[in-house]
């Protein structure tokens, strides 16, 4: 009988083309699938929780697959872990319920972006986080991104001609001080139930300007009203940004303990 087996995933985005399959480079998917095949000699599509662009990592994204295996939960996970290249692991494992789709079941997707505005940049985190050349009023941006969250049309804050509707759901935004193995950070972290095509990496972008002054909350409110591109911060490079968690109903996962 066919079983569905979900699974949080880790990877450094670094030298991947992003987590969706395609023919010819490496993905996630890709990487995913063929270790699934070493361990089961079985075919499987993974299905992600969301997609990721070139460069982007993620410490919570979610996949599942159909299979009929009928390994254990714990057999599969130290198999897979065993098998997976060092730039992904597979953390936790679960067996929802048979219907269960990554994408279509998702709440919330969180996503994380580390900017390291200290006079001198970390070496550590030059693959995870974006060095910016000023120190950044966190505060400010802070206060001004409280704007864009709630219900909004954020056509502003996307690339290209829209496919579909581009109002969304943002349901918070928050700018804050961290220490990353003892280094200050700035970190853009914004949970929405959906996201337009680099919505989150042009936000970021946005945000840079109100923390080196150059843009007051007003602004970024005028920005996100006016629905222009044109009008909104550079495309954040991808990576420093992380795709940190996906909620689900509570029913859907139960992690193996």
């Amino acid at each position: 009988m066919d079983r569905c087996i979900a699974f949080q995933i880790a990877y450094d985005g670094t030298d991947f083309a992003g987590s969706q399959l395609q023919p010819g480079v490496r993905t996630v998917q890709g990487v995913l699938e063929q270790s699934w095949w070493r361990l089961h000699a079985e075919h499987v599509r993974v299905t992600l929780a969301g997609r990721t662009d070139a460069g982007v990592h993620a410490s919570g994204q979610v996949g599942n697959v159909t299979t009929t295996s009928e390994r254990t939960l714990e057999t599969i996970l130290r198999a897979m872990n065993a098998l997976l290249p060092p730039d992904v692991s597979i953390p936790q494992i679960w067996e929802p319920p048979r219907d269960f789709h990554a994408r279509f079941w998702a709440e919330h997707r969180t996503y994380e972006y580390v900017l390291d505005d200290a006079p001198v940049a970390s070496p550590f985190l030059r693959r995870t986080a974006l060095a910016v050349s000023r120190t950044l009023d966190v505060e400010a941006m802070h206060e001004a991104s409280q704007v864009l969250v709630g219900t909004h049309d954020y056509a502003a804050f996307t690339l290209g001609v829209p496919v579909g509707p581009t109002v969304r759901s943002c349901v918070s935004v928050e700018c804050q001080r961290r220490l990353i193995g003892g280094h200050s950070v700035a970190v853009v972290r914004i949970t929405a139930s959906g996201f337009l095509r680099n919505m989150v990496r042009i936000v970021v972008g946005t945000l840079l300007l109100v923390g080196v002054g150059s843009l007051t909350a007003e602004g970024l409110k005028a920005i996100l009203d006016g629905r222009n591109r044109q009008k909104a911060g550079n495309l954040a490079p991808a990576h420093g940004l992380t795709l940190v968690s996906v909620t689900y109903p509570r029913s859907a996962l139960r992690p193996l303990e």
